[in-house]
């Protein structure tokens, strides 16, 4: 299916150069003369790195064949994470660096989808907000200002503010686009 750069959102997956590239923010601009012009920020699913690109607005892509499946993850070991379908109990392992900062955010059990092409993993995409256990924070200042934070390392090692009265073993809620606290679990 052709899509036309003018139809561009974020989160698309187009074949550009017969890889796979996500665009990640994109900008119509009108010149004074000429053409329509699209500037993108697009991230290669593939080598990880990102670019800006511009493209007339009636350049046209290929749909990328992306593959989303759903598995849980089992364990990391060795710079390596692992992860279960749970249907056919097929295994997938992912590096650290395909993980990227999602390591922060997946704990076991955690059922996330991996995005394959063309039968490679390409990534991992975790849910929007995830729950983990707090295991290192300061104790609450008493008379302290219901608005004032305090920072806390997660089981995971994600170090984040939390409000004051977030204790040591709680459980709260982290939301995985800006890894900021969102409540309590």
């Amino acid at each position: 299916m052709a899509i036309e750069a003018g139809d561009f959102r974020t989160g698309l997956t187009v074949l550009v150069d017969g890889d796979p590239w996500q665009v990640i923010e994109f900008q119509h601009v009108k010149p004074g003369k000429g053409a329509a012009i699209l500037k993108t920020k697009m991230k290669n699913l593939k080598t990880g790195s990102t670019q800006e690109r511009n493209f007339n607005a009636s350049t046209k892509f290929e749909a990328a064949p992306i593959e989303k499946k759903i598995v849980n993850f089992s364990y990391a070991a060795d710079g390596m994470y692992s992860f279960m379908d749970m249907n056919t109990f097929e295994m997938y392992e992912l590096s650290e660096e395909q993980v990227g900062d999602n390591k922060y955010y997946i704990t076991e059990n955690l059922e996330v989808s991996l995005m394959l092409f063309e039968g490679q993993v390409l990534t991992v995409s975790v849910p929007a907000t995830v729950n983990l256990t707090v295991v290192e924070t300061a104790p609450a200042i008493k008379g302290a200002p219901s608005t004032q934070t305090k920072d806390a390392v997660t089981d995971t090692g994600l170090t984040l503010r939390v409000p004051q009265f977030i204790d040591q073993g709680e459980i709260i809620a982290v939301s995985t686009a800006d890894g900021k606290y969102s409540g309590r679990a």
